[in-house]
């Protein structure tokens, strides 16, 4: 067993290469300089629109699972949250797009969408608790500390700048440092065989991350 407070630093330490990926994809830095182009910029919205719903749906389980009362309220008000803000931020970016939120959800799940939100599903119903945790931190975690990093570079584009200051915010921060919180509680609590499966999950989810940028990047659809 490993003690509580080591987990989260743990599992951080476990992806830092791959957040450093991800701070240099050319999605990232093309939306803080500006050159991103719109059409990599509407493909992220509409994947990310799917992918919340999926998302919503992952922790909405970890809230039927979770260890406390406290915590199960923690997770159905997050999914809650990921909803509205699939209904409102998504919708009012899609109308600046010059589409609509229905044109958006009739539009297919991208390979790399449908595999990370199936994944996701599988680990919340398949796995522990802090199985399902580990493999929807990075969501959380990662969208913070981006968001935190382009903070500071903000963008050029008004558009861009928008959706850099939601994640960026004192707001989310605190949500997401509430389930840092709970990740290192639970970490004491943790045998080898279990931490090995949420480090591999967290992992996982990580370079989901980035393969969800590049894909918008690259405006991924499928072959055939």
């Amino acid at each position: 067993m490993i003690s509580s407070e080591n987990l989260s630093a743990r599992l951080w330490a476990d992806i830092e290469h791959i957040y450093r990926a991800v701070l240099t994809h050319p999605f990232l830095t093309g939306l803080t300089d500006g050159t991103l182009a719109i059409e990599a910029f509407r493909h992220f919205i509409v994947q990310d629109a799917h992918y919340l719903r999926g998302y919503a749906r992952a922790l909405a389980v970890c809230a039927a699972k979770a260890p406390t009362e406290l915590d199960t309220v923690m997770f159905a008000e997050h999914a809650a949250e990921a909803i509205a803000a699939e209904q409102q931020m998504h919708a009012e970016l899609m109308t600046t797009l010059g589409s609509s939120a229905q044109e958006a959800a009739a539009e297919p799940l991208t390979p790399t969408t449908r595999a990370y939100v199936s994944y996701l599903l599988a680990t919340v119903h398949g796995g522990s608790f802090a199985e399902g945790l580990g493999a929807v931190l990075p969501c959380y975690w990662i969208y913070a500390q981006v968001g935190e990093e382009l903070l500071a570079r903000s963008s050029p584009n008004p558009l861009y700048a928008r959706w850099i200051s939601t994640y960026g915010g004192e707001e989310y921060q605190s949500v997401v440092n509430a389930v840092l919180a709970l990740t290192d509680r639970i970490g004491s609590r943790l045998a080898t065989d279990e931490l090995n499966r949420v480090r591999e999950h967290f992992i996982t989810t990580s370079r989901y991350e980035w393969m969800f940028w590049d894909a918008a990047y690259r405006q991924e659809n499928w072959p055939i």
